[in-house]
């Protein structure tokens, strides 16, 4: 594992700590590599609509502009 140093404002790192004072993490390091983790899914999730917007504008088989099917692909998403 890499060791960092990174630096929080003061309001991030009370979250941080009162986070880790609920037992919800053991550490800031298992907290900030869990947030990490979500980012990354997240892009994912991005990168997933971004291509399936694209394909579907090229495929002329939609009139929905990008935001129409963006909102459609985050409520299919969510439920």
């Amino acid at each position: 594992m890499v060791r960092q140093s990174i630096s929080f404002t003061k309001p991030n790192d009370e979250w941080l700590k009162n986070q880790v004072d609920n037992k919800e993490y053991s550490s800031k390091s298992e907290l900030v590599n869990d947030l990490i983790r979500q980012a990354r899914h997240q892009q994912i999730q991005i990168d997933w609509i971004r291509t399936k917007l694209e394909r579907a504008e090229k495929s002329g088989f939609t009139s929905d502009n990008k935001a129409q099917i963006l909102k459609q692909s985050k409520d299919l998403l969510n439920g």
